[in-house]
């Protein structure tokens, strides 16, 4: 019996719902059976065959293409048989079904999420991180989200992670053959230039890790949260931000009653922003509940923008409600810049306060809060090569560099213990090596691939 991930699998391969094409994939050792029941005939490598699809009583259920890819020249690396018919979700239900019943005597089953990806890493057609840009590329909801998936997909990421690890490599070869030959008496850290090497290779992580953040802000965006007393601008900035009437607006306090969001793009880095239910005291138990729930969101926000009304500034129990609102704001916010003190409705007052001033209504000022909501986020412009990358990469790489920070304090010791020295590259090594999946544990291939939708 094979092992699960050797089984022949099959899947609708396209999303559901109605389209002109449809395409129902399969993949496995041997599926000359699965071509012969559908098909009727033998199919020349990678050429389209048009030709009836036939069901098991010997009618057809649709005329439509057929591809045979022989491995390992498939995405896969198997054997592939992709059928491309009429996209209607009963046709494709119907192919399904047929697939699996012709298939049964080579234990052909339903491929699980991500599965046709997860084979093609396992084939080494691809490797981890270009894996991860194939759902990345599908799920992208900005053209630079996607242009960047393409060049993951394409191994750009990979080839820089791989030209780090080649490099690391040669300084463990250096430092481990020093270990095992101490008779020789090298100076290793002078004669092999150690500390230039590795001052080197810890600039490179350096840069990559820089755009690797950047392409985990294209893939995530970041969440942003407008807070504030009620009737401060809160919905109207985010309808000028977003472009659109999506709040309701009135001079009437509270009618935000719960969360309005709305993703937008600056610079193509997507902005999650949540208007939320102005924060005060209040006897309405529906309103209640959407304040309680802004301070959720505010908990949860990468950047919070507190609004105030220049208009209401020195008003009887205004200012002291803005001091009760700072005073339950999360304090890691504060520490790590990420609150951002927004003073609007400027067309109707004098610009006061210490932060950024703007006018919802008319526009004033809109601009630079886009800015600055991309500092607050650490974006800064790239270069056309920024790779999609996710949080793990990033973790990774940051683990790298603090081994290699680590290595460089050994290596800077009058006696430095190149044991240590050298345990410190090999863990920088093998944390590298986890984001092409060089070293990967099971469990996290688990999770990555069962976020992929069923059929890629």
């Amino acid at each position: 019996m094979l092992p699960r991930h050797q089984d022949p699998i099959v899947a609708v391969a396209t999303a559901s719902g109605r389209g002109a094409v449809g395409i129902v994939r399969a993949s496995g050792r041997d599926l000359r059976a699965l071509i012969d029941a559908l098909c009727g005939r033998p199919l020349e490598a990678r050429r389209a065959t048009y030709l009836p699809f036939a069901d098991g009583a010997g009618g057809v259920i649709d005329q439509g293409l057929a591809i045979h890819f022989p491995a390992p020249h498939s995405y896969t690396g198997e054997e592939v048989l992709e059928l491309q018919a009429h996209g209607g979700p009963v046709v494709l239900q119907l192919l399904l079904a047929r697939c699996l019943e012709a298939g049964a005597a080579i234990g052909l089953r339903l491929a699980e999420p991500g599965e046709f990806t997860q084979r093609a890493f396992l084939n080494d057609k691809l490797d981890l991180a270009q894996a991860e840009a194939v759902s990345d590329l599908i799920e992208a909801s900005t053209e630079a989200a996607a242009r960047s998936a393409g060049r993951s997909l394409s191994g750009a990421f990979s080839s820089e992670i791989n030209g780090l690890r080649d490099r690391l490599v040669g300084l463990r070869m250096l430092v481990e053959a020093t270990l095992d030959f101490p008779e020789e008496e090298i100076d290793f850290l002078e004669k092999a230039n150690a500390r230039g090497r590795l001052n080197d290779i810890q600039d490179s992580v350096a840069a990559v890790l820089d755009r690797a953040r950047h392409g985990a802000l294209l893939r995530e965006g970041i969440k942003v949260v407008i807070a504030g007393q009620p009737n401060v601008g809160k919905s109207s900035l985010l309808n000028a931000l977003a472009g659109a009437e999506l709040a309701i607006v009135t001079p009437i306090a509270g009618t935000t009653r719960d969360k309005v969001s709305e993703t937008i793009q600056i610079e193509g880095v997507p902005v999650h922003v949540i208007d939320t239910a102005g924060l005060r005291d209040s006897d309405d138990e529906v309103e209640r509940i959407g304040i309680a729930r802004s301070w959720n969101e505010i908990e949860g926000a990468d950047a919070v923008l507190f609004m105030h009304d220049l208009t209401r500034l020195g008003a009887p129990g205004y200012d002291a409600g803005e001091a009760r609102i700072e005073s339950r704001l999360p304090a890691t916010l504060k520490s790590a810049n990420r609150l951002l003190h927004v003073f609007n409705k400027a067309d109707a007052a004098p610009a006061a306060g210490t932060g950024l001033v703007i006018s919802a209504r008319t526009g004033e000022g809109i601009e630079a809060l886009r800015r600055q909501l991309l500092e607050l986020a650490g974006w800064h412009a790239q270069p056309e090569g920024v790779f999609i990358a996710r949080t793990r990469h990033v973790q990774a790489l940051r683990r790298t560099g603090e081994h290699l920070q680590r290595a460089q304090a050994q290596a800077a010791r009058a006696d430095a213990a190149l044991d240590l020295l050298a345990e410190e590259l090999r863990l920088a090594h093998d944390a590298l090596g986890e984001i092409t999946g060089a070293f990967t544990p099971d469990d996290l291939l688990g999770e990555i691939f069962s976020r992929f939708c069923i059929g890629k």
